[in-house]
């Protein structure tokens, strides 16, 4: 029999933002203060969701958990990614390039589901309003949250399985950011139309399915808000779905991209724009959509800043909108 030449791939090697040498301590820099952001942004709405009586529902609940996960989702992907810029050495070890996708698509379902739960929280609170209290309790509430984690975690692995299962005979060079199934799949040799269909059909399932429930729960939001009798009604209804929808089109919008689109229009940069934009940009905003167009978040954003404004008089804080001295 004639021996099949493979060569067993030990590690990969990330590209990441190797075609731009003389600006890779530049991005870290920028890559590190954004991580900051999404850390210290995300963290503040978890710790004033937990401690703010006034935010002791179910929207503000989903809201904390919510933000639990983008933290989560970044640092599967972001420590690394600002190793590989200072160190300029893109090297992956094979299994924690598996353990970084399994991470990344449990953590990828886990947000699509509860993001969906989210738009159901509104469709209740705004269509049924007054079962509110008696439908989304806190024990529903945790059921769901839990539900959206464990849901997506046996098919992830299972996914990840498979993709790991191919036999990488080429290079073992991705030109990608973080490890990813479409750069994996250019370096696999033989047959990987299979693998293929198992992504495009989990990818389906776990964010057209939910993104099918968020517009059936909207549609029935609008056609509630559209019946209300007075304009300040409609627009305190829509004020508190718009924030959950911006997140829910950059989300959905980026991911769907890389994800959906056939394999033939895919290119290594576009994928690093739309990885960025999915991975750094959302859970980015996140923190500044929820609390510039949220009431109940600026006061108590401003009520934590001066409760330490109160602690340390020395310090200056003269920012008229969250600083304002009691």
């Amino acid at each position: 029999m004639e021996r099949s030449n493979v060569t067993l791939v030990m590690e990969f090697i990330l590209l990441g933002f190797g075609d731009l040498p003389n600006f890779q301590h530049l991005l870290f820099g920028i890559f590190l203060l954004i991580y900051l952001c999404i850390l210290i942004g995300n963290g503040l709405l978890i710790v004033i969701t937990k401690t703010n009586p006034a935010l002791q529902t179910a929207m503000y609940f989903f809201l904390g958990q919510f933000s639990f996960l983008e933290i989560c989702y970044t640092s599967v992907t972001f420590p690394r990614m600002l190793k590989d810029l200072w160190t300029q050495k893109g090297n992956i070890p094979f299994l924690s390039c598996a353990v970084q996708i399994c991470f990344l698509y449990i953590l990828g379902a886990a947000e699509c589901l509860l993001l969906a739960v989210m738009a159901y929280d509104r469709y209740v609170a705004i269509c049924k309003p007054l079962y509110y209290p008696l439908i989304m309790n806190h024990r529903v509430c945790v059921q769901l949250v839990i539900a959206c984690w464990i849901i997506g975690t046996p098919v992830q692995i299972g996914l990840t399985c498979q993709i790991f299962s191919l036999n990488f005979c080429g290079s073992n060079k991705l030109n990608h950011i973080f490890c990813d199934t479409p750069p994996l799949l250019e370096v696999a040799c033989g047959d990987t139309y299979q693998k293929e269909l198992s992504v495009h059909f989990t990818a389906l399932f776990f964010v057209m399915i939910p993104f099918l429930l968020i517009s059936v729960s909207y549609i029935k939001i609008l056609a509630t808000i559209l019946k209300l009798p007075t304009t300040s009604g409609k627009s305190k209804a829509f004020s508190t779905c718009s924030s959950h929808l911006m997140v829910v089109g950059l989300f959905y919008g980026s991911g769907s991209i890389v994800y959906l689109r056939p394999k033939s229009s895919h290119s290594a940069k576009s994928d690093k724009v739309f990885s960025l934009f999915y991975t750094i940009v959302t859970p980015m905003l996140n923190p500044l959509i929820y609390s510039l167009r949220n009431k109940d978040v600026i006061a108590a954003i401003r009520k934590i800043f001066q409760s330490l404004y109160l602690k340390m008089p020395n310090i200056c804080l003269k920012c008229p909108v969250c600083f304002t001295k009691p």
